[in-house]
């Protein structure tokens, strides 16, 4: 598996991926709305990474999509700063798995490999959270070394916040 940004192709799995997990109230596609052109989408996502004209409340971000053997198993959302909002609730990284790819390692290894592009950028001390019922996330968390915070109330939910560190 190897996380790599989104392209021209990618366009009809994406989609699918991104009406898929909206039946698990994630956004797949950061940013996407329904009926966008994709090639417009994919600016917006180049704006982030450059952090250029950045919406309100968005900070300098990667998003990439993990593939395996041409299938897209899932996404993650590497941020690198935190705003309010991101500190308390939404954190460094956020990722995703497809449905029909759960339960087969690849939450863990998207979350290994985002680790380490993150402190590529220089970050070491990272957030990641989730939510209170997601046993698989929290699990995932912890297995790369995640050390929980606290818990945080947010719009009806209660979030974990984990922070990894970077191993010298």
């Amino acid at each position: 598996m190897k996380l790599r940004p989104l392209t021209l192709a990618d366009e009809a799995q994406a989609l699918q991926a991104h009406t898929e997990l909206a039946a698990d109230n994630f956004e797949f596609l950061l940013g996407y709305t329904e009926g966008m052109a994709w090639a417009d989408y994919l600016q917006i996502l180049d704006d982030q990474f450059t952090a250029t004209n950045l919406p309100e409340g968005r900070v300098p971000a990667t998003f990439m999509i993990a593939e395996n053997n041409g299938e897209l198993v899932g996404r993650t959302s590497i941020r690198h700063e935190l705003n309010d909002f991101l500190f308390n609730v939404g954190g460094h990284i956020g990722y995703g798995v497809r449905p029909n790819y759960r339960r087969q390692g690849y939450a863990t290894e998207i979350l290994k490999q985002s680790l380490t592009y993150i402190n590529q950028l220089g970050i070491t001390d990272v957030l990641v959270t989730c939510l209170d019922d997601n046993v698989g996330s929290f699990e995932v968390i912890q297995s790369q070394g995640g050390i929980l915070e606290n818990k945080v109330e947010y719009e009806g939910g209660l979030w974990r916040r984990y922070w990894i560190k970077k191993v010298a």
